[in-house]
């Protein structure tokens, strides 16, 4: 499932178009009924308690990583408690409500601050408030825009994958599926014929997401398949650079000790290391 962003229904960007809305009429000496509708829907409501959590990032710039990750999971776990169905309503109302007043495409095609980023933190909240399995990819991208926007410098994304796939590790076995599922659509990509033993290697870790053990075993137990493999290439063949390769190959692949943690990338480890065994053994004939 893919969630699509609605400045419609996203919180801050409400906000700021009744602001700005207020700012006009009153420049104009108009009557501005946006006043009372921002009265009306943003204190003492859950709209105005969602609003709180996008003030407390947009308010935050130019921090550390660290800090702008803890300021992140913090308005994300907020959000997870706010009543979801009072919200919608809230929303529902307030736009309901600005029709009687205004052209609400007009009001909208304002330039709005931070829309990149503001977009994010809206899809991040919705993520992370249903209950059906959605792409990890999405929440990955949008934290990265978010991180990229409090710390003003690029982020690297693989860390915030990492991050992203060790929390849902966390959560019920059908979304760690999907994770696995999407890891392996990305190899799919570009590796687009398995062999029989890379597509165990992938039925095995779809299967077993939830055993650890188990999936630190087979991942050992693949890891010495392939060590045994490439001692036997080694000894076999007469060309000095097919046989530095491969012991170089075979000093990467070491098995996971007691304290590791299996991860997605240890996956995509396991099908590289297959393709470059395979490659290997073809060049050595």
């Amino acid at each position: 499932m893919y969630i699509k962003h609605s400045k419609f229904k996203n919180t801050g960007i409400l906000f700021e178009v009744l602001v700005k809305r207020i700012t006009a009429d009153t420049l104009s000496g108009s009557n501005s009924a946006a006043i009372k509708i921002l009265k009306k829907y943003f204190v003492n409501t859950e709209l105005g308690k969602e609003y709180k959590l996008y003030e407390t990032v947009f308010k935050a710039k130019n921090i550390g990583e660290g800090k702008a990750n803890a300021i992140i999971t913090t308005v994300v776990e907020a959000s997870q408690k706010l009543n979801r169905t009072k919200l919608r309503k809230e929303k529902y109302n307030l736009i309901k409500e600005l029709k009687e007043h205004y052209n609400v495409d007009d009001l909208f095609r304002t330039k709005l601050y931070d829309y990149k980023a503001q977009a994010a933190l809206y899809t991040l909240f919705e993520v992370y408030a249903t209950e059906k399995a959605t792409d990890p990819n999405q929440i990955i991208d949008n934290k990265v825009t978010l991180l990229e926007h409090l710390t003003q410098a690029s982020v690297k994304r693989k860390e915030v994958k990492d991050d992203v796939i060790e929390e849902f590790k966390s959560y019920d076995k059908d979304l760690r599926t999907l994770t696995y599922r999407i890891m392996l659509e990305k190899f799919n990509d570009k590796y687009s014929d398995l062999s029989s033993r890379q597509k165990h290697i992938l039925k095995e870790f779809i299967e077993s997401v939830d055993s650890t053990s188990h999936l630190k075993e087979f991942y050992n137990s693949e890891v010495k398949y392939i060590q045994e493999k490439l001692s036997a290439e080694i000894k076999k063949t007469n060309n000095e650079a097919v046989k530095i390769k491969l012991q170089e190959v075979s000093k990467l692949i070491v098995e996971l000790d007691k304290r590791c943690t299996v991860k997605s990338d240890h996956l995509v480890d396991l099908l590289q290391y297959h393709n470059l065994l395979d490659e290997l053994t073809v060049a050595n004939g």
